[in-house]
């Protein structure tokens, strides 16, 4: 299949980056190799996007700090980034929101690049023939050709599909909508119980062609959790995360037993928030 019939997909991946690992960094080549091996997809860009301060997480340090790891991780890719957009919003943003927002960008940058676009008119043509065209032209421009612009998928791990199941993290429209309109890829390894994850859940079930779940046969079982457990005990994290965010985190003395405990005792703020919604 050539290119030009292939769909352009932009991979996002939300969440805490607390901090980035090697592993986070492998999801996206995982996810790339998979989508572009099936012949159907060509990826073009990776997304990581930071979740905000007022997520209010255990443990969560500032969302600067986060996003310039992030932005070290990603210094040397030829096609993953960082966007801070949803890190910089005052409030909690769902998941769905976020992945508006960047095909919202993707379909005013398509328009944009459009609106660009020389067009060129046909010498001793009638000027009334030469208007109606122009006027065409603007329509046409004005409507934005959604099959051409790229489509964002939700790139994650098996935890994130499994917490689709706990109650009140998440909205059951929202996951609706984030399999049925995006799409999700999913990492999982050999034995891991995704599949029979989608099978119980009639959403899931419904949009199963939606959803891309990709082994992966050469485990990694980095988390960011075992990162910050290793730097409290003082022990070493090189070849864990990429060096430029080992030497950030240790210049800057970012985990410790005290940091730690931030957000002890606060409700999660989807938790928070759906909870509220649900009992009013």
């Amino acid at each position: 299949m050539e290119n030009s019939e292939k769909t352009e997909v932009v991979l996002l991946a939300c969440g805490s980056f607390n901090p980035i690992t090697n592993m986070h960094l492998r999801l996206f080549e995982l996810a790339k190799d998979y989508m572009n091996g099936t012949g159907k997809y060509r990826v073009i860009k990776g997304v990581i996007s930071p979740v905000g301060d007022a997520y209010k997480k255990k443990g969560l340090i500032s969302a600067h700090h986060r996003v310039i790891m992030a932005e070290l991780a990603t210094k040397n890719s030829e096609w993953v980034e960082v966007d801070t957009w949803e890190s910089l919003q005052k409030d909690w943003v769902e998941t769905l929101k976020v992945l508006r927002h960047h095909q919202e960008k993707l379909e005013a940058s398509s328009c944009d690049r459009q609106q660009d676009s020389p067009r060129l008119e046909r010498p001793g043509r009638k000027r009334k023939w030469a208007e109606q065209r122009q006027d065409f032209g603007q329509k046409e421009l004005l409507e934005p050709k959604t099959k051409d612009v790229p489509k964002v998928k939700l790139l994650c791990g098996a935890d994130l599909l499994e917490s689709f199941g706990v109650p009140n993290l998440w909205k059951s429209e929202d996951i609706t909508r984030i399999v049925g309109d995006y799409g999700l890829i999913c990492i999982t390894r050999a034995g891991n119980d995704a599949e029979k994850f989608i099978y119980e859940s009639d959403a899931l079930w419904k949009h199963r062609n939606n959803i891309h779940l990709v082994n992966e046969w050469i485990t990694n079982d980095i988390s960011s959790t075992k990162i910050r457990r290793a730097l409290r005990r003082g022990q070493s994290i090189r070849y864990l995360v990429p060096d430029l965010v080992r030497e950030y985190i240790e210049k800057h003395d970012l985990y410790s037993p005290e940091s730690e405990e931030r957000n002890v005792g606060v409700v999660l703020a989807p938790l928070q928030k759906n909870t509220a919604e649900a009992n009013s």
